[in-house]
């Protein structure tokens, strides 16, 4: 289990969602750290914890949840000798306040949850250190009950900022005609009052500060000055009976220390427990059976991500047999249902509820792997099948009857028959290791493994014949059909090209696997995979050593980037480049990304067929016709050399 399956279950999807359902920072650092467990008891522990927040949040009370701001810095700093400041002290005196409540919340919900209350039991509210503060810090600044000297010195603060007003009263009438603003304003801490410039010799006093414009001087009235320099000594005195009271206050939090940093681990725990519930509950998840066996079974269960509208699957694996063959048409869900069993294993495992029956059963797995999507990587020069290859090596490498195989599309990315050989080899291996294994496929040779073979079983995804349209319905027991060609009948694709391609399909020879388990049976599976490996190189440098067939205009072509067939146009010219129509289209490339398909003498009656009915338009060729009888004034014949290059 690590970061690339997680991508590929969309596992980290969910994970992102209950990291934003926590509401503190340690709380997040819980949430973002969590990934799921392989121990049994600490599963069952995280199941229980999140059932019971669910069942907290679901009676609609509002959980007195602490956002915990500026605590980390503030316990982050205890036992430095830091004299706090008031704003650090009053969010203090608000958290210890949220614990005493969280406590009293809880001590109300045993009932519903006992196990989530007894972490409360934990926390510690400090009532005398709270109480103090309570009685010290109103509104982030000391009160005047924090100690009598500082009572006294706001008191006589008062009385002399009192003096200082009625004096600057005094002056602003006896000033009058020198003032530029009858106002007393303050500046540079002093209190003062503006005099017009060319009047400064009418008001004797000390200048403290001039206007931008330098018109208006603020004059500190020199009856005044000996009051401001009181002030100013009072207001020394009161500095330093701060500093006294902050110092006394932020010794007595040191004294809870312990206590403080535990009801912060506490208050996170409770935040990430109550994330996981309201995670849970955002899908309507139900708490289910952890067995003691490596089994899966899933009852009515849905993708989390889609939510009520997703088709419910019922799916078992270890049970009456590790293997799932799933089959089905394109866009019919079996790569959902992929995901759906893995994603749901990583939940239970993460102690989250799921979006399935109570029912439903979940052993433990030491491994969650899966191989879904094409896995291209132009960084890493990884083809699909390449990354196919990368992924079943650690596959193999981990496989026990405690692993959970998750494959889609079996066989891509290569040539058919060697990609179903190998697919059967590793299904053969798997299925040896009792590593449980579910996994997707078109072919039906695969499909004729998996009827043919103990411990192995089918699956199709339901599909309308009617309507042409999947149902996304999970049956078990019977292989399901492409229906590619329902599908392009629907999707309008002309009825002659259906007909030919029908034809085509009936006169398809089969390919027939020599399959004898004992042959595996004896080799290791990196052997296997290797040597597979080995045969398609080794075929590949013949291919290249023998000369290339030549194109004619007519060949049908496999064209590999597309991974469709098209029709060659032109044959290739001295660079290589073959101009191919594919659906109307002419585009271009190069000899190497074809193979041939079927040749044109296969594909069109006689040697005299005329290519045009397959190249030009329906007027072009009504046009040439009319010309090879007669001659017509004003006809003309557009062709476009419309060529993609690719």
């Amino acid at each position: 289990m690590n970061e690339a399956v997680f991508q590929r279950l969309e596992y980290d999807k969910l994970k992102d969602k209950m990291i934003g359902y926590t509401v503190s920072p340690a709380g997040q650092l819980l949430a973002e750290r969590h990934v799921p467990s392989t121990n049994r008891k600490q599963i069952r522990a995280w199941l229980n914890e999140t059932e019971e927040a669910a069942a907290l949040l679901a009676t609609g009370a509002s959980v007195p949840l602490s956002a915990m701001e500026g605590i980390d810095p503030f316990l982050s700093l205890l036992g430095k000798g830091r004299i706090y400041t008031e704003s650090e002290l009053d969010q203090l005196l608000a958290w210890l306040v949220s614990i005493a409540q969280m406590k009293r919340y809880m001590d109300n919900k045993r009932m519903i949850a006992p196990t989530i209350a007894a972490y409360a039991d934990s926390m510690n509210d400090c009532p005398r250190l709270k109480q103090e503060l309570d009685r010290c810090i109103r509104y982030g600044s000391l009160t005047d009950q924090a100690s009598a000297d500082l009572g006294t010195i706001r008191r006589h603060l008062i009385a002399v900022e009192d003096k200082i007003h009625k004096k600057l009263e005094a002056s602003l009438s006896k000033y009058k005609s020198a003032l530029q603003d009858p106002i007393i304003s303050r500046r540079r801490g002093r209190s003062v009052i503006a005099v017009k410039r060319e009047h400064r010799k009418l008001v004797p006093g000390t200048v403290w500060d001039e206007s931008s414009s330098g018109q208006t001087l603020f004059i500190e009235p020199i009856d005044v000055a000996e009051l401001q320099q009181e002030w100013q000594e009072w207001k020394a005195e009161e500095e330093r009976e701060r500093t006294i009271i902050l110092s006394r206050l932020s010794d007595e939090a040191e004294l809870y220390k312990l206590d403080l940093f535990q009801n912060r681990e506490a208050m996170a725990s409770f935040d990430f427990m109550l994330a996981r519930g309201k995670l849970s509950l955002s899908y309507n998840g139900q708490p289910v059976t952890l067995s003691d066996e490596p089994i899966i079974k899933l009852v009515e269960a849905r993708h989390p991500l889609l939510g009520q509208q997703a088709e419910p699957i019922h799916v078992e694996l270890g049970v009456r047999w590790k293997q799932l063959i799933i089959t089905g048409p394109n866009t019919g869900g079996k790569t959902v249902a992929l995901k759906t069993i893995g994603l749901l294993a990583l939940l239970v495992q993460s102690g989250l509820l799921v979006p399935a029956s109570r029912d439903s059963r979940f052993g433990v797995f030491r491994h969650i792997m899966a191989d879904v999507g094409d896995g291209q990587s132009l960084e890493q020069s990884l083809s699909t099948f390449s990354s196919h290859i990368s992924v079943l090596k650690e596959m193999l490498h981990s496989a026990d009857e405690q692993t959970i195989i998750l494959l889609d599309e079996l066989a891509a990315g290569t040539d058919p028959g060697e990609g179903i050989a190998l697919s059967i080899a590793v299904l053969e291996e798997l299925l040896q290791r009792k590593a449980l294994t579910a996994a997707t496929t078109h072919f039906n040779e695969i499909k004729k493994f998996a009827s043919n073979t103990a411990g192995c079983m089918n699956a199709r995804m339901a599909f309308d014949a009617e309507t042409l349209r999947p149902l996304y319905r999970l049956e078990v027991g019977e292989a399901g059909e492409s229906h590619a060609f329902a599908i392009a009948r629907r999707f309008g694709l002309p009825e002659h090209v259906m007909k030919r391609a029908e034809k085509l399909a009936e006169g398809r020879t089969e390919i027939r696997l020599e399959t004898s388990s004992s042959v595996y049976e004896e080799k290791t599976v990196g052997v296997v995979v290797e040597e597979a490996v080995d045969t398609m190189k080794n075929r590949a440098e013949q291919k290249q050593k023998s000369p290339a067939p030549v194109l004619l205009k007519g060949d049908a072509v496999w064209i590999y980037p597309l991974r469709r067939a098209g029709i060659v146009f032109q044959p290739a010219d001295e660079r290589g480049e073959v101009i191919v129509q594919v659906q109307g289209k002419k585009m271009g490339f190069n000899r190497k990304r074809l193979k041939p398909y079927i040749s044109k003498e296969k594909l069109y009656p006689g040697s005299d067929y005329d290519m045009d009915i397959v190249f030009d338009t329906k007027d072009n060729r009504k046009k040439r016709k009319l010309i090879g009888r007669k001659y017509v004034e004003g006809l003309t014949i557009e062709t476009k050399q419309d060529v993609t290059e690719s």
